[in-house]
């Protein structure tokens, strides 16, 4: 009878054989000793929106150090930007309300920059699929407000929020939000491999894993440098299951804040949830064979999957490296932690 790592093995060469895949890198790691790996532990691959764990984790290392209240109104850490008309319920503009914690869980009403609908045309996303380009702080909010606002109380997911974020951290610490991350994450974790890709890293563009969108390679180096916390993560499958143990288990910050980030689940675009800072997949039983996962972690549009099972502690660190076919490597997440939680 086949092992569980070799039948883990098997439902990758699956995925690796399907044409609609880029570069499969995948790793399984679950708490009674099982670990299968496929591809170089150390190849770097960009980590899309799960970096949004890292912005997360220094948030949350600045409230332990009192220097950050998450129910404070945002404008009050950004006050040489102005946010008016980011944010408008019922008619009144509350972007000078709107508090931390909203924009931590997609709550606070602000529209998306990168993929959502602009007056002016094509998203962000399409027209940079079209043509390269970056971007700044000051143009991520020069577009949102241009935008039609959400709802206030209502998920939406937003990059324009984490673009925010990023900016608190960078006020709070009076440093490039990459070298806050360099210091309070990939330093004391020793992630060798881990960095935030900024314009500086421009030539290190091609040492990453192609990532795909169809059948076309993409090179969009000038995007993910614009990105930071929202997308520009470089990462790797050995760092990866490093992170996302630290960041469950109180080694990047007080544990008992995780009660507060995995509570207030909202739908944002089913299947996904958000708590506050998290993302949560789950599907109906009866769509998973019958065995009942909560993956709390993050996604990343390049086909990205950092998570871990709540109920047996699987923990799944892959990339399928395509932009496309978004439900790929959530199919391949449910197979492998099937198989690594029986």
């Amino acid at each position: 009878m086949a092992t569980r790592e070799q039948r883990i093995h098997r439902l990758i060469e699956r995925s690796v054989a399907d044409r609609r895949t880029g570069e499969v890198l995948w790793r399984v790691v679950s708490p009674d000793g099982l670990d299968a790996v496929h591809g170089d532990l150390d190849r770097p691959f960009f980590i899309a929106s799960v970096s949004k764990l890292f912005t997360v984790a220094c948030l949350a290392q600045l409230r332990d150090e009192g220097r950050l209240d998450w129910d404070a109104p945002i404008a009050g850490y950004l006050p040489d930007l102005d946010l008016r008309g980011l944010a408008v319920d019922g008619g009144r503009d509350v972007s000078g309300e709107i508090t931390v914690r909203e924009v931590m869980a997609h709550t606070a009403g602000l529209a998306d920059y990168f993929e959502g609908p602009r007056p002016d045309g094509p998203t962000t996303l399409e027209r940079a699929l079209r043509s390269d380009f970056g971007w700044g702080e000051a143009e991520v909010v020069e577009w949102t407000r241009a935008m039609t606002p959400a709802r206030r109380g209502r998920g939406l997911y937003s990059d324009t929020g984490f673009q925010l974020l990023d900016g608190v951290v960078e006020r709070l610490d009076g440093r490039a939000f990459a070298e806050s991350v360099r210091a309070r994450v990939t330093e004391p974790l020793g992630l060798a491999g881990t960095f935030v890709f900024t314009p500086d890293t421009l030539d290190r563009f091609d040492e990453m894993a192609v990532i795909r969108h169809g059948d076309r390679e993409l090179r969009l180096p000038l995007l993910l440098a614009s990105c930071g916390g929202q997308g520009a993560v470089v990462s790797t499958l050995r760092d990866g299951a490093t992170f996302l143990q630290a960041f469950f288990d109180g080694g990047l910050f007080e544990k008992t804040l995780l009660d507060e980030m995995l509570t207030d689940w909202h739908r944002i675009f089913s299947p996904l949830e958000y708590g506050t800072g998290v993302m949560r997949f789950r599907l109906p039983a009866v769509l998973t064979g019958f065995r009942s996962f909560a993956f709390e972690g993050h996604s990343g549009a390049s086909g990205v999957v950092w998570y871990r099972d709540a109920r047996t502690g699987v923990i799944v660190i892959g990339t399928v490296n395509q932009l496309q076919q978004r439900q790929l490597p959530y199919q391949l997440m449910i197979r492998t932690v099937a198989v690594a939680a029986s």
